[in-house]
């Protein structure tokens, strides 16, 4: 099968994803700074969720550029990483507005970890299809930001229950890794 399908379907759930979470921002009562204020840690989590969410486009959009059929395993991985990708508002709004908690951002934490883990299936079903040789298989290459960002979500889940801000911190540090375009696959298309 073509993968035109999974690429519309993937790309209306990360749309739906978007959308639930800039629904949860609610309209402060009053008028003043104050009334703004109070909502900052909510809108902070929004602001870290959507550049991840936007992240994960990105990437799956150059990730879908390699491939020119799909199989089942292809579908049902990412259909794994539309499902850990649809519990980020959950954990983003629980997080906000418990101010950065322990346990909320604990589980920010595993909102963001279950992803990183299906992108990387998702990446090992693409291979898997295409071959060691393929475009995407030399374009991954040893993959030192997909295989050490799961680590650092792991120890930001841990730090949590210490220090929920330091976990915080290392969440902006995966995004900020990340946030510098991947040009791996858009090089290796290029060599084709």
């Amino acid at each position: 099968m073509g993968k035109d399908r999974l690429t519309a379907f993937s790309d209306g759930v990360i749309a739906i994803i978007i959308t639930i979470m800039v629904l949860e921002l609610k309209v402060p009562r009053g008028t003043g700074w104050t009334a703004l204020a109070g909502l900052l840690p909510v809108f902070l989590s929004y602001v870290l969720s959507f550049i991840y969410v936007a992240i994960y486009w990105n990437n799956h959009h150059h990730l879908l550029h390699t491939l020119r059929r799909v199989d089942g395993l292809i579908l049902w991985a990412n259909s794994n990483l539309l499902f850990w990708l649809s519990l980020i508002p959950f954990a983003t709004g629980w997080m906000g507005e418990n101010q950065f908690a322990t346990l909320p951002t604990a589980t920010y934490g595993a909102a963001l970890l279950m992803p990183a883990i299906a992108y990387y299936l998702l990446q090992k079903a693409i291979t898997r299809k295409q071959g060691a040789e393929s475009v995407l298989a030399k374009a991954l290459g040893s993959d030192i930001k997909g295989k050490i960002s799961p680590v650092i979500y792991a120890a930001a889940i841990a730090l949590a229950f210490a220090s929920p801000w330091a976990s915080v911190a290392l969440y902006v540090l995966v995004a900020l890794m990340w946030l510098v375009p991947d040009r791996r696959i858009e090089n290796a298309l290029r060599e084709i």
